[in-house]
Formats: structure tokens, sequence, C-alpha cells
């Protein structure tokens, strides 16, 4: 088991976010602050879908469904690792992190198709708007961190060896989360677009206090040494 010291949370005491040796990864999405980061993301993606379903269903509806999907995912990926510690831990953890963020990355992918073809076949203008703009830097930033997770941990020759990948996983992490917060100010610019305001009605403060709930959950559980900061 690591040591103390490098087992110690960014808030709380050493070990307050790790996975028991006895537990399974399942556990690890509800261990230490992360029952507040679910509440919010819960509360987030819901929200979005009651205003989905609750006006009239159009092509357009699977763009916020499929993109609030996606990030519920890649949250769950983050908490399915955060505490994970032991070599067997970090292994079958990275392995299921790598299969959520996959799925996010598809549902996402479908996400940018509808809207797309939505624009396309109504004439519409395309990245025109805060959200539309900010949406597809997300989009970007989502498929380059999925690149480099994926080549860093199962293709670490393409980094010159192991150790040289190993040397990029913080990065990864860091981008990781900031990814993330983007994905939520995305979202939160999407309340203040004309279709939003005419047919979803999805409130700006719901969205940001989910947002923030969410973040509250996950960064107290960030490890020092896992960023670099021991």
């Amino acid at each position: 088991m690591d040591a103390p010291s490098r087992d110690e949370p960014l808030l709380g005491s050493p070990g307050d976010a790790s996975q028991k040796e006895d537990q399974g990864l399942q556990f690890n999405t509800v261990i230490g602050t992360a029952v507040i980061a679910q509440v919010g993301i819960w509360v987030l993606t819901a929200t979005i879908w009651v205003s989905v379903f609750a006006a009239p269903l159009m092509l357009f509806s699977a763009h916020p469904l499929l993109n609030s999907a996606g990030v519920l995912l890649t949250t769950q990926a983050i908490l399915l690792l955060q505490p994970t510690h032991t070599p067997k831990q970090k292994k079958q953890g990275t392995n299921l992190h790598a299969v959520f963020n996959l799925t996010s990355i598809l549902t996402l992918i479908a996400a940018l198709v509808v809207i797309e073809y939505n624009k396309i076949s109504h004439g519409g203008e395309h990245f025109k708007s805060p959200h539309a703009i900010l949406g597809l830097i997300t989009y970007i930033l989502f498929f380059l961190q999925a690149i480099v997770g994926i080549a860093q941990y199962y293709i670490p020759a393409l980094f010159g060896g192991v150790d040289n990948a190993k040397k990029v996983y913080k990065y990864h992490r860091m981008s990781g989360y900031l990814i993330l917060l983007m994905s939520f100010i995305t979202i939160a610019a999407a309340t203040q677009t004309g279709t939003n305001k005419n047919s979803l009605h999805i409130q700006l403060w719901i969205v940001i206090v989910a947002s923030v709930a969410t973040l509250v959950g996950i960064v107290p559980r960030i490890k020092k040494q896992k960023l670099g900061l021991d």
C-alpha cells in the first residue's frame, strides 16, 4: 500500500479518498465527497433530460440528451479512477475509465453529428454563438484527451517507452479536470441560446449550482502526488 503521504487528497486526511484493498471499483463513485459530485451531475443530467422531454421532440432533441449523457459518463470515469492506488486497482480502474470515456466520446460524436446535420438541413449558421464556439472547442479537447489517454497507457511505445509515457500522466489528469470544467461552462452557455429560451427553458442557476456541486465533490479527492504536487 502507498505511504500515507502519497495517498493524501487535496482536502482531508490521507486515505479519505482511497479505495480499500477488498473494495470493488463500484464503491469508488461514492467514496468521500463523491456523493456530492453524484448529486450534482445527476441533478444536471436529469434537469436537461426532463426539459428536453417536456418540449416537442425533434431531431435537435438528441443533441442535449447525448451531450449530457457524455458529460455524465466522463464524470463517472473520473470518480472511478480517482481512489485507486495499488497497481491492481490502477490497472482495473484505468481499463474501466477507458470504457466509460470511450462510450462518452461516442455519445459526443453522435451529438456533434446531430447538431451539424440539423444546422445543414435548416440552413443555419455554424459556430456563431458563444455556446457553439465553446462546444466546438470542448469537442476537440475531448477527442484529443481520449487519443492521448489511450496512447499513453496502451501504446506507450509512441512516447518512447513506458517511463516516458508515465511522465504524461499528470498532464492528462490536469487537462481532464479542465475539460470537465469547460463542459460545464459550455452547458451554462447553452442556457442563453434562443432554442433554450424559447423551448427547453433550462435555468442557468440550476446548471451553475449542479456544476459547482459536481466539482466540489471531485476536486477534494484529487491526490496531490498524481498531479506532481508533492
